[in-house]
């Protein structure tokens, strides 16, 4: 079985800002709801590339659970990024994020 969603948030921040944010996986642990300073890992370090890799931790039902990201794509021009989210239970997830300009001060980012 398969479901689709695509959140969208209308941010009080210009786009640069929150790209900047989302083409760093150093700051993933500021908007993601997983731990990256326990046992965290990238491979290669530094900015968000293709094949990079992410371990994290996550806690649900007084479990820690890991979850790997791995950067599919990544198009700063388009502020547009690409990731595959692995799970427990083998629960794969396919994310697509946008970031795009509203105005000088507000940002659309779509999460899907």
């Amino acid at each position: 079985m398969s479901i689709s969603t695509c959140p969208i948030a209308t941010v009080e921040a210009p786009a640069e800002q929150v790209w900047q944010l989302l083409a760093d996986p150093n700051n993933y642990g500021l908007w993601w709801d997983a731990e990256t300073s326990w046992q965290f890992a990238m491979e290669p370090a530094g900015p968000a590339k293709p094949g990079q890799r992410i371990t994290a931790r996550t806690r649900a039902l007084g479990k820690d659970w890991h979850v790997l990201i791995t950067i599919a794509s990544i198009d700063p021009d388009k502020r547009a990024l690409d990731l595959t989210t692995q799970l427990p239970f083998g629960i794969t997830v396919h994310n697509h994020i946008v970031c795009r300009a509203l105005d000088n001060k507000h940002c659309r980012v779509s999460f899907g």
